[in-house]
């Protein structure tokens, strides 16, 4: 059976170096989507990319940068990514979030 549903994607852009309490922030973004119930999330790294400094980080291997462009991206309601907007601004002090709409076609069954 296939769904027409309206939903938005979460994207959140972050260093591999940044942290939160302790651990990477992108571990701490997963699991806080996790225990929110979020329908899933996935951590993609860069190999290549600047962000608001304009430094640029590059997965070459006669440059091994320690600060890859990530990307945590994540779709649900958008009520329910709408609630997590406060706790993942303090999380994510010095990255970028956005949120568009998508269509979902999910498969059951």
């Amino acid at each position: 059976m296939e769904l027409d549903e309206h939903a938005v994607r979460l994207k959140i852009y972050l260093g591999e170096s940044d942290r939160f309490d302790g651990r990477p922030a992108y571990q701490a973004v997963v699991r806080l989507m996790r225990k929110k119930g979020l329908w899933g999330a996935t951590v993609t790294r860069g190999v290549y990319g600047y962000g608001k400094r304009s430094r640029l980080h590059s997965a070459s291997v006669l440059r091994l940068s320690e600060d890859l462009p990530l990307v945590v991206e994540a779709v649900d309601s958008e009520e329910k990514v709408m609630a997590l907007i406060p706790e993942l601004s303090k999380m994510v002090q010095g990255g970028l979030i956005t949120i568009d709409e998508v269509r979902v076609l999910r498969h059951l069954g």
